[in-house]
C-alpha cells in the first residue's frame, strides 16, 4: 500500500464507465452473439488508455485500468474459471423484494425481478483456466500507462473474491457452499498471485462479506451470516497465502445500489471481522446515506497496525456531483475518528460502472465525481496537515 505523509491520496474501487466504442461488443456478448475477437481487443486497448488518461485529468492519484475489457465485476470470472456452463434463477436483494416496484425501475437490477431472470452458474468443476486473458488485461494496462505516460502514486488492478463468486454466481455442481467456497478459493489464487507478481497492488472485491447477508443469506440471522463471513475472509486468506498483505487492499459494500438498505447488516457486526484479513488497506462504502454514521466506529475499532483506511467519500449511486469542501468534511471525520491523516485515502463507495453499460450515474458525470474527489482530497490534505 502507498504512504505520502505529507498529503491524503485519491483512488476509486476500479471499475469505470466503459467507452461508447466499447458497449455494442458487451450487448452482443450478452445476448450470445459471436464478435469480431480482433476488433473487441483493439477496442479494449482504446478504452483502457482513455481510462488511464481521464483518471490522470481528474487528478485520481492511485489508478487502475478501469475493468474496461471485462462485462462485469464478478461474472467476469466465468471467462477465466471452468465449470461456468449452466445458469440458475436470479436472487433478488431482501430490501428491493419488499419493493417490488421499485425494484423494477432500478439501474443494472431491475432485470433481476422480471420473471425467469437468471444468473451463472457452477455446473462441472472448477479450474483456473484464465491465465492468457489476465495477462492479456495487464499487458493492455502497462502500454496504456506507457502510452499515456500517466505516472500514478500506485496501481492497482481488481480481482473478485473468492466469496463474492461463491455468493453472486449460482451453483448446480458442488454439494455446499462451502465445497464451492472451497473450489473458488483454489483456483482464484491464481489471478491474484498473477496480479501481484505483475507488480500491481491487488485490490480484492468483495461485497460478499456486507452485501451478502441480505443476497445470498437473507434468511441467515446476523449471527449465522457473521459465521458466513467468518469464513469467507478465511477463504480469502488462503488464496492470499503467496500474496504479501501490504500488497492487498480490501474492498467491501452493501451493494452497488439506491435502495432502501435497510436489512443491510450493520458495520459494528463486520468490522472486528474484516480486520482478520491479511490485507493492509481497507475500502468501505461510507458516502451514501445508511452509513454515514459509521465513522465513529473507528474511535471503538481502532484500525490495525500498518492498515490504511479507504471510505468511500462520493457516492457512486446519485448524479449529484459532491462539491470539494463536502467530500473534505467527509475525510475529515474519519480522520478525527482515527487521530491522524496519516492512515486514510479517500475513496469511492463502490464502481462508477460495476456492469458494462448499466449505473446509476450518467458516464460523463462519473468523470466529474472522481474530479471532486481528487479536489476534496486536496481541500482535507489542507486542513488536517
Amino acid at each position: 500500500m502507498p504512504d505520502d505523509p505529507d498529503r491524503i491520496l485519491s483512488t476509486h474501487v476500479g471499475s469505470l464507465p466503459r467507452t461508447d466504442a466499447l458497449l455494442p461488443y458487451f450487448e452482443a456478448l450478452a445476448a450470445g452473439e459471436e464478435i469480431d475477437a480482433a476488433a473487441f481487443e483493439e477496442t479494449v486497448r482504446e478504452a483502457t488508455v482513455t481510462a488511464v488518461r481521464r483518471q490522470a485529468e481528474a487528478g485520481i492519484d492511485i489508478g487502475t485500468h478501469g475493468e474496461q475489457g471485462r462485462g462485469s465485476f464478478v461474472t467476469y470470472v466465468t471467462n477465466r474459471l471452468t465449470g461456468f456452463e449452466g445458469e440458475v434463477p436470479a436472487v433478488q436483494w431482501a430490501d428491493l423484494e419488499e419493493y417490488p416496484a421499485y425494484a423494477s425501475q432500478v439501474p443494472t437490477f431491475s432485470e433481476w425481478s422480471e420473471p425467469g431472470a437468471t444468473i451463472p452458474a457452477a455446473t462441472g468443476p472448477i479450474e483456473y483456466r484464465g491465465e492468457a486473458e489476465a495477462t492479456a488485461e495487464l499487458d493492455r494496462f502497462e502500454t496504456a500507462l506507457e502510452t499515456t505516460g500517466v505516472t500514478f502514486s500506485d496501481t492497482f488492478v481488481t480481482a473478485a473474491a473468492p466469496g463474492t463468486v461463491a455468493s453472486y454466481i449460482g451453483n448446480t455442481y458442488y454439494e455446499d457452499h462451502d465445497a464451492y467456497l472451497t473450489a473458488v478459493t483454489e483456483a482464484m489464487q491464481t489471478e491474484y498471485e498473477l496480479i501481484a507478481d505483475a507488480g500491481y497492488t491487488l485490490q480484492i472485491d468483495a461485497p460478499d462479506l456486507l452485501g451478502g447477508r441480505h443476497l445470498k443469506f437473507k434468511d441467515y440471522s446476523e449471527t449465522e451470516f457473521v459465521e458466513i463471513l467468518r469464513s469467507h475472509v478465511a477463504a480469502l486468506n488462503d488464496a492470499l497465502e503467496n500474496v504479501p498483505a501490504d500488497q492487498v487492499r480490501l474492498h467491501t459494500c452493501w451493494g452497488n445500489y439506491e435502495g432502501p438498505h435497510h436489512h443491510d447488516i450493520p458495520l459494528e457486526r463486520a468490522l472486528p471481522e474484516l480486520y482478520d484479513a491479511d490485507v493492509r488497506g481497507l475500502q468501505l462504502e461510507q458516502a451514501n446515506p445508511s452509513h454515514q454514521h459509521d465513522y465513529t466506529l473507528f474511535e471503538e475499532h481502532p484500525l490495525p497496525d500498518e492498515w490504511t483506511l479507504i471510505p468511500g467519500v462520493i457516492d457512486v449511486n446519485t448524479n449529484h456531483i459532491e462539491p470539494p469542501e463536502v467530500v473534505a468534511d467527509r475525510i475529515e471525520r474519519f480522520v478525527d475518528a482515527l487521530g491522524t491523516p496519516a492512515p486514510v485515502h479517500a475513496g469511492a463507495d463502490c464502481g462508477l460502472g460495476t456492469f458494462a453499460g448499466f449505473g446509476a450515474v450518467d458516464p460523463e458525470i462519473a468523470w466529474k465525481k472522481l474530479e471532486a474527489l481528487a479536489d476534496g482530497a486536496a481541500l482535507a490534505t489542507e486542513r488536517v496537515y
